[in-house]
């Protein structure tokens, strides 16, 4: 079987602790190309990889007959440089948050469609084994109805492993549009519509810069929830926990409690009304602070949806309501009202 041809445009951080790792262990690709502005980090990058450098995207495009690229450029870039990408023939595995603006996702899912080429959004919390598990447990009744949640993701900072450090593009409102919502509640908004099985219909949010000095974009928020039925609940998400990374989401339901990623040992506890307690060991969530991501199955996905004519678990229609979400809370937290989501304009 021919090899997938991949390119990788941006070389930065999340292109070398997940993409990359993760395609040089897929026995279905070939690193072909590596992009990134700049030239002594692409051309290390296609030195370790056996890859051609470039520091001109479009360039690569025109040139290269690549199969898929992986868009792991800060979040201003996402949306012109998939949709060119996919305009070039190219199925296309974006990062996250997948767009700075609902209309720049619906161009990306336009230009998917009519070129007949795969989009998919990393949201890689869907894939760890207890997310799943907890997805399949709610769905089957094990805990009854579902009432309410609590989830949060926060960390130092990305400073502490952005390859700009202190001076990364995450800190600056012009490049990245939104800060520790866009890199870390982004993901959270995917994970609960995708557990849940349930579309958000309002969010208030609070969302702040008190953290960090000399940045541009929030670094510490947390909102509330509501679903169309009923259900609500918080997430929080966070550069200002500096002591240790917190990943956990709670579900509380009639008759039971699902603890995801919420103690060192269990990454999934089950706790019933009438006593009994199931600990699940499914293996710990991955974190930038175990050296790395390379075994998120984002690209392994992507590569087989590719492969076997499958649509992607998190394409671009469902990028774009994880989106929305974001979206609401920044409009909540501006307007100081709560956002319905159905009329998130920006």
């Amino acid at each position: 079987m021919t090899k997938l041809k991949i390119a990788i445009i941006g070389c930065g951080s999340i292109a070398q602790h997940r993409h990359l790792l993760e395609y040089k262990a897929n026995e279905g690709v070939e690193i072909t190309a590596v992009c990134d502005i700049v030239k002594e980090r692409v051309e290390a990058v296609a030195q370790l990889y056996a890859a051609k450098a470039y520091t001109d995207y479009k360039e690569l495009l025109e040139a290269e007959n690549v199969d898929a690229v992986s868009v792991c450029l800060p979040n201003y870039l996402h949306a012109p440089v998939s949709i060119d990408a996919l305009q070039a023939g190219c199925h296309v595995l974006c990062e996250k948050p997948m767009a700075t603006s609902r209309e720049e996702a619906e161009q990306m899912i336009r230009a998917a469609e009519a070129n007949g080429k795969k989009l998919m959004i990393a949201h890689n919390q869907r894939f760890v084994p207890a997310h799943v598990k907890a997805k399949e447990l709610i769905e089957s009744g094990d805990i009854g109805k579902v009432y309410s949640f609590r989830t949060a993701f926060g960390h130092g900072g990305p400073e502490g492993w952005s390859a700009d450090g202190e001076d990364s593009w995450f800190f600056k409102k012009d490049q990245a549009f939104i800060g520790a919502m866009g890199d870390l509640g982004v993901h959270k908004a995917d994970l609960l519509r995708y557990i849940l099985g349930q579309e958000f219909a309002d969010v208030a949010g609070f969302v702040e810069n008190n953290a960090k000095e000399n940045i541009t974009v929030d670094d510490n928020a947390v909102c509330i929830l509501r679903t169309a039925n009923g259900i609500v609940g918080t997430m929080a998400a966070s550069w200002a926990y500096n002591s240790s990374e917190d990943n956990s989401t709670v579900i509380y339901g009639e008759k039971g409690t699902l603890r995801l990623e919420d103690d060192p040992v269990y990454s999934l506890i089950a706790q019933y009304t009438n006593g009994d307690v199931v600990n699940y060991e499914l293996g710990k969530i991955q974190s930038n602070d175990d050296g790395g991501q390379s075994d998120s199955h984002v690209i392994d996905h992507f590569v087989d949806c590719i492969l076997n004519d499958k649509q992607p678990l998190i394409d671009g229609e469902e990028g774009l309501k994880s989106l929305e979400v974001i979206l609401g809370a920044i409009q909540s937290g501006e307007t100081r009202k709560i956002s319905s989501l159905e009329g998130v304009t920006k």
